[in-house]
């Protein structure tokens, strides 16, 4: 279906920001990875994963590839630090056992529509590694020979150069991301990621030369000595290299929850008012360049299959983020991935340990997850369709779920009068439209709609904004 609304136009407004500026969930999922239950274990998992088959939806394979060789104090993924490059042999081994034990579960005639190797530092991996990894999972699921996948991985260009781009293009990958965060040598001293211009664009231009499909850049504002001119700077460097998609994350600083934070000195973080002048200047700047507000924290330019998808009502959200591929059931392997099959959720273990040893046990290591209630559904239908499009049509959730959205949804569409006085939504008789000042503002929006944030206000999040 193609959208009437405008979903690319986004209006700033700092007073409202600084109103609504509260810590909430970024809705990779719903419900999110706090309501996962350990009564969701291994044999629950294996019942949906072989109940899925009767769908024959194509798959999305997630590995988790949690190594580097040194620390970014902003980092809040699940990560072993380390300078053996020999722990990634015993990893492995495990990690191929997952996969055995997966392609168990999968009719094979699913065919795997996305693929994304995450990390941590996936190319920590030695050449002979990263061919193995692909050559095992090409064993036990139908990966795609006609380069029509979204098949996609995280790469730090420190820890890769144009043969190492190559290969990867020679084992199917067709989408990359760079991790960039900031260029200027005072910020990067500060999170502990000395990362030069030359090296970085080096890979760009590999991945280019090599085929790549589409090329995302990651940049962080709120980052310890940012300022307006300061981050500009490294924008206009990164426009001036145009990748196709770029992700502006807000830093979160929370040292009470991920040790390496505490390396970073609190007075050194940018103010509040400087922080908002940073992400303002940079949705200024890259409108002007032509890119076009996808939502959260992602541009991209108009002719990239996210801008497309969108466009075309076909936009979807999971754990890597925007996604073109809705249909896919999500297959995560390794320590602490989380995936997504039929109506449920699961997550593996997080620690190496406890990996390996249910692994040499001959056990998945899920441990936690949940099966999605008709009211789950319901409500991560209505929540993917505002974060993806910015519009609800009343009409077409009634005709899915069999509910009268205005009775179901009585105390929310209440709820929403005072947002509407702010100029964030227009709840109307037929639809719910997102304003362009309130799209900065979605994820409030769709907390509205978060039934277990209604009964547990502790839990702790990032800031919106």
């Amino acid at each position: 279906m193609t959208l009437t609304t405008d979903s690319h136009c986004v209006v700033f407004d700092p007073a409202l920001i600084r109103r609504y500026d509260k810590a909430g969930p970024r809705y990779t999922s719903y419900p999110t990875a706090v309501q996962f239950r350990e009564s969701f274990g291994e044999a629950e998992y294996r019942a949906v994963a072989q109940a899925s088959n009767t769908s024959g939806a194509p798959l999305s394979l997630y590995f988790h590839l949690p190594f580097c060789d040194t620390v970014c104090y902003y980092c809040a993924c699940n990560k072993i630090v380390t300078k053996n490059r020999k722990r990634t042999a015993p990893y492995l081994e495990r990690l191929f056992r997952e996969i055995e034990m997966q392609g168990e579960l999968f009719d094979r005639s699913r065919p795997v529509d996305q693929l994304h190797w995450g990390g941590g530092t996936p190319t920590f991996l030695s050449v002979d590694e990263m061919r193995a990894l692909m050559r095992k999972t090409r064993e036990h699921f139908q990966l795609r020979d006609d380069d029509g996948g979204e098949y996609s991985i995280e790469v730090d260009p420190r820890e890769a150069n144009a043969e190492i781009i190559a290969l990867l293009r020679e084992l199917g990958f067709n989408r990359l991301s760079l991790g960039v965060q900031d260029f200027d040598p005072t910020v990067q001293k500060a999170v502990n990621r000395i990362q030069s211009e030359a090296e970085t664009f080096a890979v760009l231009d590999a991945a280019r030369t090599t085929g790549f499909r589409s090329v995302n850049m990651d940049l962080i504002y709120g980052l310890p000595h940012q300022t307006v001119a300061s981050f500009a700077a490294t924008l206009d460097k990164v426009i001036d290299a145009g990748p196709d998609r770029l992700s502006v994350f807000n830093y979160a600083h929370l040292p009470e929850l991920f040790k390496t934070q505490r390396q970073i000195e609190t007075t050194s973080l940018p103010a509040p008012g400087e922080k908002l002048a940073i992400l303002q200047h940079t949705i200024e700047r890259l409108t002007a360049a032509g890119y076009v507000y996808i939502g959260m924290d992602h541009f991209a330019r108009p002719d990239d299959e996210l801008a497309v998808a969108q466009r075309e009502g076909g936009l979807y959200r999971n754990f890597q983020g925007y996604s073109t591929h809705a249909d896919c059931d999500l297959v995560a392997m390794g320590i602490t991935a989380i995936g997504k099959v039929g109506d449920s959720y699961s997550q593996n273990v997080k620690t190496l340990d406890e990996y390996s040893a249910l692994l040499d046990a001959g056990h998945l290591p899920v441990f936690r997850g949940i099966v999605l209630s008709d009211d789950d559904k319901l409500r991560r239908a209505i929540i993917t369709q505002l974060i993806c499009h910015f519009e609800l049509n009343y009409a077409r959730i009634e005709q899915a779920f069999n509910v009268r959205f205005r009775d179901y949804f009585a105390d929310e569409l209440e709820e929403f009068q005072a947002m509407q006085a702010d100029g964030l939504l227009d709840v109307g008789a037929h639809s719910l439209v997102i304003r362009p000042v309130g799209k900065l503002l979605i994820r409030n929006i769709c907390m509205v709609f978060d039934t277990y944030l209604r009964a547990a206000h502790k839990q702790q999040f990032s800031k919106v904004i």
